[in-house]
């Protein structure tokens, strides 16, 4: 029974943002627990190398190169997925860019380039999914928001504030699906070690210290710390779990 809990043979995963970092650790997961897999990116290369990875773990896996931002291309891109791979199960809206400048210097593109990739196409994909989920008699969708869902930071204006929305939206789903049996469920990453958070170090002093300081773990997160909660929002163990945001931080959001 503890087996079948955590068992997800026979289901299909969209993984948005899933060729690398966070995205990718949590693919791994899914497709160790026996998910199909269809990583979607922007990166056709990167994205084709990671379906490579993930097949080699022996599930199938496709590489769909997509603008998750675009309304049609995600209706193509879930089109895909449901024709290859033969229906859908499981949504990880990943995909997520931050442009790091105080709100005065913030140009209305950036804000808005932001916003598209990071809460914008977790609308689109979760919305084009519903059908094929309810079809399939329930669904997962895990929403990656942030630190910054929680925490203020000068210079995060727009992805602090996709990232909240992030949590409202999951929330919203959360109540409007729950007669479809689908469970929508938002992790809230803490400082992981990516490429994202590389150039963060890079571009904020003392960054490094400060989060080792403050996290009780002691340690920068690794994407293989996203492989045990993807599966388990994905999968039976959760399905009485919806509309949550869940730290995985290392203990940095409960160190005052």
């Amino acid at each position: 029974m503890t087996t079948k809990l955590f068992d997800l043979k026979g289901k299909v995963a969209i993984v948005t943002g899933g060729n690398g970092g966070i995205g990718l650790g949590m693919a791994r997961g899914l497709a160790d627990a026996g998910a199909d897999i269809a990583v979607v990116g922007r990166n056709a290369a990167k994205s084709n190398e990671a379906a490579a990875d993930l097949a080699s773990r022996g599930v199938k896996a496709i590489a769909i190169e997509t603008d998750v931002t675009d309304k049609g291309a995600v209706a193509a891109m879930t089109d895909r997925v449901t024709r290859e791979l033969g229906r859908i199960d499981i949504l990880v809206n990943n995909a997520g860019i931050n442009i790091r400048n105080p709100p005065h210097q913030l140009e209305i593109g950036e804000w808005d380039s932001v916003i598209s990739t990071n809460l914008t196409s977790a609308f689109l994909c979760s919305k084009a999914v519903h059908p094929a989920m309810k079809q399939a008699g329930g669904g997962k969708i895990i929403n990656i928001g942030s630190m910054m869902s929680i925490f203020g930071a000068s210079f995060t204006p727009a992805y602090a504030a996709s990232k909240g929305g992030i949590v409202q939206f999951t929330r919203s789903c959360a109540c409007a699906w729950a007669a479809d049996n689908i469970q929508a469920n938002a992790i809230l990453p803490g400082w992981i070690d990516t490429d994202l958070t590389k150039r963060a170090r890079q571009e904020v002093d003392g960054l490094h210290e400060r989060v080792l300081a403050r996290t009780p773990a002691a340690r920068w997160g690794a994407i293989g710390d996203f492989a045990g909660i993807a599966v388990f929002l994905a999968s039976p163990a959760s399905d009485f779990l919806t509309g949550t945001a869940i730290p995985v931080d290392g203990g940095f959001s409960i160190q005052g």
